[in-house]
């Protein structure tokens, strides 16, 4: 298994929350790379969406994603990375990328103001275009997919434990 394990899927699908205990957990470094780019740029990322607009701040998001080289961590990622074939690229290059699948139901009860979550929104596009926009894309870039839905916390983290060792292979024992 890779050293580093990447969090993709939609806002609000328990990325931030999981990835700070996961890597508790596992004994890893913990980073979120929505604030790596908030601190980079030096502004909250609903500031720099008004400020660059969607695709510029996609372009920010690539660049810092792209630029992650951690040794050892858990890495919980913007949910428009996926837009980004550059930055999944390295990311799946550098960790196991585990998408945390949730339906769309539960995810609307979670968001509140998406603009204020800093997401990246087309004008006239909406919660649920972009959740069939981007499922696809979370599917093709993940190594493995855990699905959250009527899960708490603990549960999902147990999820995704039984999932990543799973996914590690095993050592021969007659070595």
């Amino acid at each position: 298994m890779k050293k580093n394990v990447v969090l993709i899927g939609m806002p609000g699908a328990g990325k931030s929350t999981i990835g700070v205990i996961l890597a508790k957990m596992m004994g890893k470094d913990f980073i979120d790379a929505d604030l790596v780019i908030q601190k980079e740029e030096g502004m909250l990322l609903k500031d720099i969406i008004k400020r660059d607009g969607p695709d510029g701040f996609l372009a920010v998001e690539n660049r810092v994603n792209a630029g992650l080289n951690p040794g050892n961590a858990v890495i919980a990622t913007g949910g428009s990375v996926v837009y980004e074939p550059e930055a999944m690229a390295h990311l799946r290059e550098i960790g196991t990328v585990v998408y945390l699948k949730l339906g769309y139901k539960a995810l609307a009860r979670r968001l509140g103001n998406l603009k204020n979550r800093g997401v990246v929104l087309r004008p006239g596009q909406t919660l649920r275009m972009l959740y069939e926009q981007r499922i696809p894309l979370y599917e093709t870039y993940a190594h493995i997919t855990v699905d959250c839905g009527g899960q708490d916390i603990e549960h999902t983290l147990d999820r995704v434990l039984r999932a990543l060792e799973k996914a590690q292979p095993k050592k021969n024992a007659s070595l």
